[in-house]
C-alpha cells in the first residue's frame, strides 16, 4: 500500500471553544468542595468539551491510542508498517500525522506537537528533487504514500507558523503536484508507481483526495488534472453504482474504493452528482456497519471506513448519526486492551491505530480536508 490562514484560524478556534469550555467548568463549580450537578438519578455530571458522539468510553479509547502513536513514533520522526506487507515509511507516517491533527494538534501547538511537528520533518526529509515524496528503498509500490504525504502537507501548511518551514512545505507539495501530473495515465488515473503508465482506482483516490487538499490550501493544481481523474472514477462505475478495481477491466464493484470515491465527489462538492449518489447508495447498502443489516465487510474493513466515514459525515447530520455510534461501538471492540492500539487489514498497527483514530476524531472537525 503505498486556506492557510483559514486553516490555522479553525484550529484555533477550536482550541479557544476547548479552553473556554474548560474554564467554565472551572466556575460553574468543578473547584474542590464546590457542589456537583446530578442527574434525575443522582449520577454526578461530568462537565466535558467533547462532541457529541463522543462517550468518556470513546475518549478513553482515543487517549489510549494516541498513547500509543506517541510511544511507537521513531526518533526520526517516522512511523512504519508492523504488518507483513512492507514498512511503507511515508505512508505510515503520513496517516499517524493525520491521526494527531485530527486530536487538534498541530506542527507547533497542542499535546502532540512535537509528534506532529516530527512527522512534519521526516516527510519534508522524504521529499526528492523530482517531486516524488517517498523512501524507494523501503516503498517499492509509492504512489498511496505520496498521495497520504501531499494530503498531510496540505493540513499541515496553514497550521504551521514558521514562515521559513511553510514555504519548505510549499516547494515540497507544489513539486509533488507537478509530479502526479505527469504521472497521470492516458484514461486518467494512477497506478503503484509514478511511471508506470497505468491506472487503479485505490491510487487514483489518494491523488485526488491529496490534490484536492492542495488545492483547498491554496497552491495552484491544474484543472485538467482532477477533471480527468473525476472522469476515470466515472467510466469506472459499474450497474450498481459502484466503482470496479480499473477502468480497463470487467470486475465487480469494490464497496471500499467506490466509498473513497465518494469522499473524492463530496471534496470537490459534487454532492447532488448522479453518480456520486448512485455510489452512495452502493456502499451504503454494501458497508453499513450495523449488525442488523447482514453487511459484508469484503475486506479492508479500516480503509473502507477511513473514507466510509468522511462520507457519512459530510453527508449530514442524519447519515452520521446512524453510522457513527454503531461504528464507534465497533471500533471500541477491537481495540487492543494492552497497549491501545488496533490492527488494520493485515497492514499493522500504525495503520489500524491511524485510521481507527482518524475516524473517531472526526466529530472533532479538526481536520480542513473532512470539514463540512
Amino acid at each position: 500500500m503505498m486556506t492557510c490562514n483559514r486553516q490555522f484560524a479553525v484550529v484555533l478556534i477550536w482550541v479557544f471553544a476547548l479552553s473556554a469550555a474548560t474554564n467554565a467548568c472551572a466556575q460553574s463549580g468543578s473547584a474542590p468542595g464546590a457542589a456537583k450537578a446530578t442527574t434525575p438519578t443522582g449520577d454526578a455530571v461530568i462537565p466535558s468539551a467533547d462532541p457529541p458522539g463522543i462517550t468518556p468510553t470513546a475518549r478513553a479509547a482515543i487517549d489510549k491510542g494516541i498513547q500509543f502513536l506517541v510511544r511507537s513514533q521513531n526518533r526520526d520522526g517516522s512511523w512504519r508498517s508492523r504488518g507483513s506487507t512492507g514498512s511503507y515509511p511515508v505512508a505510515m507516517t503520513s496517516l499517524a500525522g493525520l491521526a494527531l491533527l485530527s486530536g487538534g494538534s498541530t506542527p507547533t501547538q497542542g499535546l502532540q506537537a512535537r509528534n506532529v511537528s516530527g512527522a512534519l520533518t521526516y516527510i519534508l526529509k522524504s521529499a526528492r528533487r523530482d517531486g516524488l515524496i517517498a523512501q524507494i528503498e523501503e516503498e517499492s509500490h509509492c504512489m498511496h504514500g505520496h498521495g497520504f504525504a501531499m494530503l498531510f502537507l496540505a493540513q499541515c501548511y496553514g497550521m504551521e507558523e514558521d514562515p521559513q518551514r511553510q514555504a519548505q512545505i510549499r516547494l515540497v507539495l507544489q513539486r509533488a503536484i507537478d509530479l502526479t501530473a505527469r504521472s497521470q495515465s492516458a484514461a486518467g488515473g494512477w497506478l503503484y508507481t509514478p511511471d508506470s503508465g497505468g491506472d487503479e482506482g485505490s491510487v487514483t483516490v489518494t491523488q485526488v483526495q491529496g490534490l484536492r487538499a492542495c488545492r483547498n490550501a491554496g497552491l495552484a493544481v491544474p484543472k485538467e488534472i482532477i477533471d480527468n481523474a473525476m472522469t476515470y472514477l466515472v467510466r469506472s462505475t459499474n450497474e450498481d453504482g459502484g466503482i470496479r478495481y480499473q477502468v480497463s477491466d470487467s470486475g465487480p464493484s469494490r464497496p471500499a474504493i467506490t466509498a473513497a470515491a465518494v469522499a473524492c465527489w463530496y471534496n470537490a462538492g459534487l454532492y447532488d452528482d448522479s453518480h456520486a449518489r448512485r455510489a452512495l447508495a452502493y456502499v451504503k447498502r454494501t458497508l453499513s456497519p450495523h449488525p442488523s443489516r447482514g453487511t459484508r465487510y469484503f475486506g479492508h474493513f479500516y480503509y473502507a471506513h477511513l473514507y466510509m466515514a468522511q462520507v457519512m459525515y459530510l453527508s449530514g447530520d442524519k447519515e452520521w448519526n446512524a453510522y457513527f455510534p454503531v461504528m464507534r461501538d465497533i471500533l471500541l471492540s477491537r481495540q487492543n486492551r494492552d497497549d491501545g492500539s488496533w490492527d488494520g487489514d493485515h497492514v499493522g498497527r500504525t495503520y489500524g491505530t491511524a485510521v481507527a483514530l482518524v475516524v473517531l476524531q472526526l466529530p472533532y472537525k479538526s481536520l480542513p480536508i473532512m470539514q463540512r
